[in-house]
């Protein structure tokens, strides 16, 4: 699945033209569903105006073609009882949420939010396991016990970057809860272990390739060179801070994404080239397209 970068014009506002691009982009690649308002597209510097506008022209976009993913995690569980409502009468086909990113919560209260969520709508939920950001890890055990509690929690993003511990949630909660991993480079070793799949924000730049890839390993037939070949640059942008990374190699690309929105700032000069030298020697078709 493709993690949706959120494309800005130069005024700041979301650029609904790019936005369906992108979408269209994704699909046409082959990939299996698209996410809006996640990490990848910088959910927590919009309004919750922003976030309904951006789910209801990924749903109209993607008109059925692959399942919408919306992300509808909040700080406060007013605002992601709404924004998930909002998001089931727009036609996402599952609800993402992840737990609040300001205030770390205890593990009772991180649980509370979440069966509040999730009880509030009637379509399949997905947990989104973000420690890095959200100061909660939820654990393998944790995760399984809520899945057989509350009926339509059924799917895990799990961000951790942990394969030992997505690996519990595949082997030991399987029969309950659906793993993804939340890690581009981990797309071998989480598909090699029985994952249901990868959500990567890469996937906006190169679809086409991980999903030949994704393809390729589950009918057990790898080329291994050709992951070889893509992994130097998916490298380089999860090594530089990832949502400007994946910007600047979009608009190497011909995609006019923009930057990110404050307060992050843009690359510097010796990471932007070192992204789009990789994008033209490893893509060279779009570069030049471009």
């Amino acid at each position: 699945m493709t993690a949706l970068a959120s494309p800005f014009a130069a005024d700041g506002q979301l650029d609904e033209k790019v936005l369906r691009r992108l979408v269209d982009r994704s699909v046409d690649g082959g990939v299996d569903g698209v996410v809006a308002c996640g990490s990848t597209g910088e959910f927590a510097a919009m309004t919750g105006d922003e976030r309904r506008l951006i789910v209801e022209t990924v749903v109209d976009q993607a008109a059925g073609r692959v399942p919408v993913v919306a992300q509808t995690g909040a700080v406060s569980t007013r605002e992601a009882v709404g924004l998930s409502r909002h998001a089931e009468a727009a036609g996402a086909a599952v609800l993402m949420v992840v737990t609040p990113y300001y205030e770390p919560l205890t593990m009772d209260e991180t649980l509370r939010y979440l069966r509040t969520v999730a009880d509030a709508v009637q379509i399949p939920v997905m947990l989104y396991n973000l420690p890095g950001a959200t100061g909660v890890n939820l654990d393998p055990d944790t995760v399984g016990r809520l899945a057989r509690e509350v009926e339509n929690i059924r799917y895990i993003k799990d961000t951790s970057a942990d394969m030992a511990q997505a690996g519990r949630l595949i082997h030991h909660h399987g029969d309950v809860i659906s793993t993804f991993v939340g890690w581009d480079s981990l797309l071998l070793q989480a598909l090699a272990e029985g994952a249901a799949g990868v959500m990567a924000g890469t996937a906006n730049l190169m679809p086409a390739e991980l999903v030949s890839v994704h393809r390729a390993l589950l009918a057990g037939d790898l080329d291994r060179a050709e992951w070889a070949r893509l992994y130097p640059l998916m490298d380089a942008i999860m090594s530089a801070p990832f949502v400007q990374a994946v910007k600047v190699a979009l608009n190497v690309a011909g995609v006019p994404v923009g930057g990110p929105r404050e307060p992050l700032l843009g690359l510097d000069a010796a990471t932007t080239a070192r992204i789009s030298s990789l994008v033209g020697s490893t893509l060279p078709h779009l570069s030049a397209a471009h």
